[in-house]
């Protein structure tokens, strides 16, 4: 399902870019607050490419992370008034996005499919140069295809940034499973490089 149509095209009153060519959503955002339907799907258009490869490392299939995409969108323009124009419109947007998966995982109580381990596994790297054949479409696959909750952890630590308190408190574990769960994730795909 899509949320617009192909053929509507964003007003020209509304200015796109700033300096540099990045976006200048400032005018984007207002006009959606005014309900301009073009507007949002401007900023649709602009955003759902990241976004979808976003919900794409947080969930197992394209269906999944489809359905994730819509109701992150839904969840935009729902909370649009809440954005205060401070910092990044897209920062902004990707967390809403990296929540709106977690919530699915936690619906689906995926993360809680695991055990906290006390003790860390050592890693030892005998192919430091294993990682410089794989291209990156090949790598997400990796990443892609471990449990959920090793993939959850894994992305929001390494890829989104995300303290092992922020991760434990949004996902509703303790900081030792996070550290365990990125641990194993870390073993698992370098095994998996290891043998590609």
């Amino acid at each position: 399902m899509q949320l617009f149509k192909k053929k509507e095209h964003l007003n020209t009153r509304v200015k796109e870019t700033g300096r540099g060519g990045k976006v200048d959503w400032t005018p984007l955002v207002e006009a959606c607050r005014g309900g301009d339907r073009r507007a949002q799907k401007r900023i649709y258009d602009l955003l759902s490419g990241k976004m979808f490869a976003v919900c794409l490392r947080y969930m197992d299939s394209r269906e999944a992370a489809e359905d994730i995409l819509q109701d992150g969108f839904v969840t935009l323009f729902t909370k649009l008034d809440s954005y205060s124009g401070e910092g990044s419109f897209e920062g902004w947007a990707r967390k809403i996005f990296v929540n709106t998966a977690l919530m699915s995982l936690r619906k689906n109580d995926v993360l809680r499919q695991t055990e906290d381990v006390d003790e860390a596994w050592d890693i030892t790297a005998d192919t430091p140069t294993a990682i410089e054949n794989i291209g990156y479409s090949e790598l997400m696959k990796m990443i892609a295809s471990m449990p959920p909750g090793f993939r959850t952890v894994f992305n929001m630590y390494v890829i989104e940034g995300y303290s092992h308190k922020e991760i434990a408190e949004s996902l509703g574990i303790s900081e030792a499973t996070s550290r365990s769960q990125l641990q194993r994730a870390r073993t698992m795909l370098q095994n998996k490089i290891k043998t590609y």
